[in-house]
């Protein structure tokens, strides 16, 4: 007669850690920087706080970020020890939305049952930004994936923009070329006007004039158009009209700042 182990294999195991989804204020790159306590929530600071295993788009940035973190709730662990590991710089280009990149590596600190952060470098993570491969990843893998609460400038620009918030979409960057511009943006207007779904997209400072120079002379007149930038920061603006009140304003659009722009009717 034989005597069953007094632990199991499964019990030997360590438990798989969580990967918590650790919202950044929308001030990256930014000359004013906002209030961490303004604009996250104390229970977000207080979890960054404890993890010292981080996936990030940049190093550097989230070594900025978790030490304005420190500034509110100290660190359990020293700025320098913390372990942060970052994307592939072609999945910042090429987006990791295709199933095609496999993240499972850079979560084998969780396999070793250490909770992990992933952070992007504004607003959520794997929402208008990377990531969503290491989620993807952390699911097959059994993990616990747990969002925290901060800023999402998509919705943030949506309730603020008076237009359909019960169907809406957002579709990233438009061409940076001008013809394919326009050509997007009349596709995305069809589609709006049609179905009375919200189109959303977003662009990077430096381009926001083009943007709505292309938008002012390809939209119809009578469509809508919302533009809200610098959200949260105090120069921040949200404004929204039809295309002809648009064409009389002598101020359109802050051009250093980063912009969420929708349309609709």
């Amino acid at each position: 007669m034989t005597t069953a182990p007094t632990t199991s294999a499964k019990a030997k195991q360590p438990r798989l850690g969580h990967l918590y989804l650790v919202p950044a204020p929308l001030d990256f790159a930014c000359n004013d920087l906002v209030n961490l306590q303004n604009t996250m929530p104390m229970g977000t600071l207080e979890v960054a706080s404890r993890l010292q295993h981080w996936i990030s788009e940049n190093a550097k940035s989230a070594r900025g970020y978790l030490k304005r973190v420190n500034e509110i709730v100290p660190l359990h662990n020293p700025l320098q020890a913390l372990q942060i590991q970052e994307l592939p710089r072609d999945i910042h280009k090429k987006g990791d939305h295709n199933g095609n990149f496999d993240a499972s590596p850079l979560l084998a600190p969780a396999l070793q049952g250490h909770d992990m952060g992933l952070v992007s470098e504004a607003g959520m993570p794997a929402v208008a930004d990377p990531g969503s491969s290491v989620v993807r990843a952390a699911h097959d893998l059994g993990m616990e994936v747990i969002p925290l609460t901060g800023p999402v400038s998509l919705l943030l620009a949506l309730a603020a923009s008076g237009l359909n918030g019960q169907s809406f979409a957002f579709v990233g960057y438009l061409p940076q070329d001008a013809a394919d511009r326009a050509t997007r943006v009349r596709e995305l207007e069809s589609l709006a006007l049609k179905t009375g779904q919200t189109q959303l997209f977003i662009e990077t400072p430096y381009r926001n004039a083009a943007m709505m120079q292309t938008l002012l002379q390809t939209l119809q007149h009578n469509t809508r158009l919302a533009v809200c930038s610098g959200l949260t920061l105090s120069r921040g603006a949200c404004q929204s009209d039809t295309i002809k009140n648009w064409k009389k304003r002598t101020a359109v659009v802050d051009n250093a700042t980063p912009a969420v722009f929708a349309l609709g009717r």
